[in-house]
């Protein structure tokens, strides 16, 4: 799972999602792309889960950049505690993901593999997500 080494603050605020991404937005590792549709956070356990799917249909063939990294942290206050008394503990960590922000690229791989592959991926992410190739683009 992916994890933040050191943070110089634990706690964030929630801070705003709005516009598109621009950076992180174009295909520049490898052939083939999954790309956020629409905006959202994703878990590092979402992340890991989309990651084992994906190497799982591929049988560990061609090579696999993960584009986002989980390290805004998410408080979450216990059940049934009463209103005030501060902020809680960080809970866990999620990565910001605007719309067209790249999530995963794939290489050494057919197509139809990598689509079956992200198709499996999308299901394990909360948000929308599109198949693109370098091909395409062009």
């Amino acid at each position: 799972m992916l994890i933040i080494k050191k943070v110089k603050y634990r706690k964030h605020q929630r801070g705003n999602n709005k516009g598109i991404a621009t950076r992180g937005a174009d295909i520049s590792f490898g052939e083939f792309a999954l790309k956020a549709e629409e905006r959202g956070m994703l878990t590092s356990r979402q992340i890991e889960a989309a990651r084992k799917a994906i190497s799982h249909r591929t049988k560990r063939g061609g090579k696999l950049w993960i584009r986002v990294f989980p390290d805004k942290s998410v408080s979450k206050k216990a059940q049934e505690t009463r209103m005030g008394s501060g902020k809680s503990a960080p809970d866990h960590f999620s990565a910001v993901v605007k719309p067209g922000k790249i999530i995963f690229e794939i290489s050494g791989i057919d197509e139809e593999l990598a689509k079956s592959a992200f198709r499996r991926a999308s299901d394990k992410l909360p948000i929308k997500t599109r198949f693109i190739s370098r091909e395409s683009i062009l």
